[in-house]
């Protein structure tokens, strides 16, 4: 009679939606709702949900980098890719377009966005954790309960979405971060390189 040998187990970390494997994304989530009060939605990876607790202004990392060396204070900043996340107050993003009129910014092609309500950004580890290779990662990352009273000030307007005034300038990071956009758009076009072509960033950043 012959014997059936069973085929040797794959250790869960391996197998597809293995409980190992879901596990840090899974606390991810958990430490953002606890910690932070976001809301997130599942998966891997975790997504955080703008428009609740915090908006998004979306630009080139090359141009972020350029405006946080000018405007200092600012909320958590992310990085993913070549692209990078500042978090601002809710409701900045459906003042964006108004608001980059009044700077004298519209009708100029920025490649500059912002998320609000319906919008998602891929969740970084939590400050102190490991980063993943290709993962997002925190630049400027919030802080938790355990650190202070009440989460940090996001940019925001005079009197909008701040406490006490006590929030950096909407308008001054706005600003900073188009001007960076159009110099960056130029410095390609000079190049030779189309206006949004990702060759004529670095891939590391400083």
């Amino acid at each position: 009679m012959a014997l059936t040998v069973p085929p040797p187990r794959v250790p869960p970390s391996a197998e597809p939606g293995g409980g190992a494997r879901k596990e840090p994304w899974d606390g991810w989530g958990r430490w953002y709702e606890e910690e932070l009060g976001w809301a997130t939605a599942g998966g891997s990876p975790v997504r955080l949900l703008t428009g609740l607790a915090f908006d998004a202004l979306v630009v080139p990392a090359v141009a972020g980098h350029a405006a946080l060396r000018r405007v200092g204070r600012t909320g958590p900043v992310a990085l993913m890719g070549l692209r990078m996340s500042l978090l601002v107050a809710p409701g900045s993003a459906e003042e964006l377009p108004g608001l980059l009129d009044w700077l004298e910014w519209g009708g100029v092609a920025l490649s500059l966005s912002g998320l609000g309500a319906g919008g998602r950004i891929t969740a970084p580890p939590p400050p102190g954790r490991p980063v993943p290779p290709g993962a997002a990662s925190w630049l400027r990352p919030p802080r938790s309960s355990l650190e202070q009273d009440e989460a940090p000030a996001l940019p925001a307007f005079s009197g909008f979405g701040s406490r006490g005034g006590d929030a950096p300038d909407l308008v001054r990071l706005v600003d900073a971060v188009a001007t960076e956009c159009h110099r960056a758009r130029l410095t390609r076009a000079r190049a030779g390189l189309f206006p949004d072509d990702p060759a004529a960033q670095p891939l590391a950043f400083s």
